[in-house]
């Protein structure tokens, strides 16, 4: 009989501002590109912070966006953040399954705290733990080239931290840690969270959680020194107390201070993180698992995107890249959530990696990174099509 989980998230939950369509490399696009390492210009697949941007741009960002967006209003506001949407599509994909998924964090009152709130409240997270705290709401604009990377598609993102700066770990309850799986997802952009994941991640192990760190470009520590690897809490002792990193190859770069992914994954593995996945774009991930209990020995392996979303996308069905990364990692949450509810260990990462992958692409479809169902099981049903495809696809060996 499957047993009940528990799955507890702190960590980035904004409101995504979605401009689609934004050519990378059309006028006036090009001049606010950045030109060095944390300078505060825009890189294709990587945040910075609203304040940087319009301090490199010599302008506020309302009179960017009339120059890049042609005056035009956003094309959609969504629920965004990288702990949020993997939560949310985890959730709906086991819905009817005794998992419970709840979100930890702040937002503001003013109306996009409104609107995250009233999105929230349509989804299967439990968002008790989610308060409007009186100032701004952490938002993103979003800017969207389908076209980039031949046609793979990606996005940049403008962050205002608003109230998750204030966001500490003392919000965090004896309800958090009493969870089967704790997940810290785009935690760069709650920098106290951010800032004591060490003493966190310590905690949650000593309370026999299991502990899954989704990461985020961290552009406050790129633009303070971008010499130097990006902390992951106070020391490298947080990596220890990780059981699954996920991150993508420029984060896992940075995290790491190598030049290279297997100077990275070997750091990771050499600090003591029990499991990594590195994504790539529309290039093969990477993954490993030590074997030492919880999951299944898995050697480094390269697994591929999917062929079957690829070549919808080649057809011409598109929505944008945006919350690609993030239902990446809802799907390996789910997977694993899965797998806890029927063993204790053991846990099969290549098969929680395929329903990623799947969960990942199929967010292509579709304009912004949250899928709001009209009815309970959609998603589920939506997405398992593409996973019977792409687990065909690795058997041929494709």
């Amino acid at each position: 009989m499957a047993k009940r989980i528990m799955v507890s998230g702190v960590g980035c939950c904004l409101a995504d501002h979605l401009y689609n369509n934004i050519s990378f490399t059309a006028e006036p696009f090009p001049a606010y590109l950045s030109k060095r390492r944390g300078d505060g210009g825009l890189i294709p697949g990587h945040l910075v912070f609203k304040e940087e941007f319009e301090q490199f741009a010599g302008q506020n960002l309302q009179s960017i966006l009339k120059l890049i967006a042609n005056g035009k209003l956003p094309d959609r506001i969504n629920v965004g953040g990288p702990c949020i949407v993997a939560l949310i599509h985890a959730a709906q994909m086991l819905e009817n399954t005794d998992c419970e998924f709840r979100f930890y964090g702040y937002g503001g009152k003013d109306e996009d705290g409104d609107f995250l709130l009233s999105s929230l409240s349509k989804t299967p997270v439990n968002i008790d733990n989610y308060e409007l705290s009186g100032k701004l709401t952490p938002s993103t604009v979003v800017f969207s080239d389908p076209t980039y990377d031949h046609g793979h598609g990606e996005r940049i993102f403008i962050n205002s931290i608003g109230a998750a700066r204030d966001y500490s770990p003392e919000e965090l309850n004896d309800s958090f840690f009493a969870s089967d799986v704790t997940v810290f997802g785009g935690t760069a952009i709650v920098p106290t969270i951010h800032d004591n994941l060490t003493e966190l991640l310590q905690k949650a192990k000593s309370k026999g959680c299991m502990t899954i760190v989704n990461t985020v470009y961290d552009f406050r520590h790129e633009k303070a020194d971008p010499a130097s690897k990006w902390p992951l809490g106070k020391s490298d002792e947080s990596y220890h107390n990780i059981d699954l990193l996920i991150s993508d190859f420029e984060e896992a770069l940075r995290l790491s201070g190598k030049l290279t992914f297997d100077e990275a994954m070997n750091f990771f593995h050499r600090n003591g993180t029990r499991a990594v996945i590195v994504t790539n774009g529309s290039n093969n991930l990477r993954v490993f698992a030590n074997g030492d209990g919880l999951f299944r020995k898995l050697d480094d392996l390269e697994m591929p995107i999917s062929e079957a979303v690829s070549e919808e996308l080649r057809n011409g069905n598109l929505g944008d890249t945006t919350g690609c990364g993030d239902n990446f990692v809802g799907g390996v949450i789910s997977s694993l959530v899965y797998q806890l509810q029927n063993k204790d260990n053991n846990l099969d990462l290549m098969e929680a990696c395929m329903w990623g992958v799947v969960s990942g692409g199929y967010t292509c479809f579709y304009v912004g990174g949250t899928y709001f169902e009209k009815e309970t099981g959609e998603k589920r049903e939506l997405v398992t099509p593409y996973y019977e495809l792409y687990k065909k696809q690795i058997r041929d060996g494709k």
